[in-house]
């Protein structure tokens, strides 16, 4: 399996496009940016895998799916910040946004398939009531919930900064010290490395 790291969006969000043989998935989509269509050349994009629905990742669904003909899965309890988003980027200046939308719902320990690559859908509310992450191997993608030295604001509707706390402490600080966490802004980290420096948890 292949990681290209693409960042999009009105702040920066990482959109991970992930490729195996010739199926590939993307996590989270800012926006249709031409480099993640030129890198999808002669692939089949199977699915956009959202790890929660703030406008910033999820602004760019409708016209990669226009474009690819991908399937939108999301955490149903995040729908309705899905439709928060045109309002939002209004406060950017920006009208005419149409309200992104899924094709299905994804759940706690599902398991997606592309390529030869697993991967298991990890439920983590506190950021937003429906967050998940998404492990692959020993590489979890973690959306807004955990970041490098930091994590994700709970200020917002529907966050919980006790949930937040549980998911991370209870459920990713469970996983190996060695798998490499991507998250939804800034840079890589590992779960070790979180569990012994990050002083937010």
């Amino acid at each position: 399996m292949n990681i290209k790291t693409f960042i999009s969006g009105p702040i920066d969000a990482n959109n991970y496009l992930l490729t195996d043989g010739n199926e590939a998935v993307l996590i989270d989509c800012s926006e249709v940016k031409s480099e993640i269509l030129k890198s999808l050349e002669g692939l089949k994009l199977k699915y956009i895998l959202l790890t929660h629905g703030h406008f910033d990742h999820v602004l760019g669904i409708n016209g990669m799916k226009d474009k690819t003909g991908a399937k939108v899965l999301v955490n149903k309890d995040d729908v309705e910040r899905m439709k928060e988003s045109a309002n939002i980027m209004q406060t950017f200046g920006v009208t005419g946004i149409e309200t992104p939308k899924a094709d299905d719902y994804v759940h706690d320990g599902d398991i997606l398939r592309f390529g030869n690559t697993d991967i298991k859908v990890i439920s983590t509310p506190g950021h937003t009531k429906g967050g998940v992450c998404y492990l692959v191997g020993d590489k979890l993608f973690s959306g807004d919930t955990l970041f490098k030295d930091s994590v994700g604001r709970t200020d917002l509707p529907g966050g919980n900064f006790s949930e937040l706390s549980k998911s991370i402490k209870d459920i990713l600080f469970k996983l190996d010290d060695e798998t490499s966490v991507y998250p939804g802004h800034g840079p890589q980290t590992t779960i070790g490395y979180e569990k012994k420096y990050n002083e937010l948890i």
